[in-house]
């Protein structure tokens, strides 16, 4: 079993930078893919960024890109994204997910490749 604890999320300002952590306790593994994604209000959960374990590689939407970075620490354990230049349409619940499968860039935004996810964090952006 996989647990994923998100940090506190919080309320910015457009234009603000916010970084959130996701920290995974339980099963051991030496391959895995974390990624973030988020759900706004009256929206389906779409994909923001992952990240792989072994090289570091990193996929983002396009939403993001260019604005937020996503970065792991395998020593820790945990996985961070730093969101800077927020928008108002960045507002939405993050949620942390995790597989011990180490997905091709094709993959790694597919919610249906992660088997465990945090409990989502609140983001709010706006004046």
């Amino acid at each position: 079993q996989v647990q994923l604890t998100e940090s506190a999320g919080g309320w910015v300002q457009p234009g603000g930078s916010l970084t959130l952590s996701c920290a995974v306790s339980g099963r051991a593994s030496s391959t895995w893919t974390m990624a973030w994604f988020r759900q706004a209000p009256g929206k389906e959960r779409e994909f923001v960024a992952a990240i792989r374990r072994n090289d570091g590689h990193p996929r983002y939407a396009d939403s993001v890109k260019g604005r937020f970075t996503i970065s792991r620490d395998n020593v820790k354990n945990t996985m961070a994204l730093q969101m800077n230049s927020l928008k108002p349409e960045d507002t939405a619940i993050y949620y942390c997910a995790w597989t011990s499968r180490s997905w091709i860039t094709g993959y790694m935004g597919r919610q249906e490749g992660y088997d465990y996810w945090g409990q989502g964090t609140q983001v709010t952006v706006s004046s």
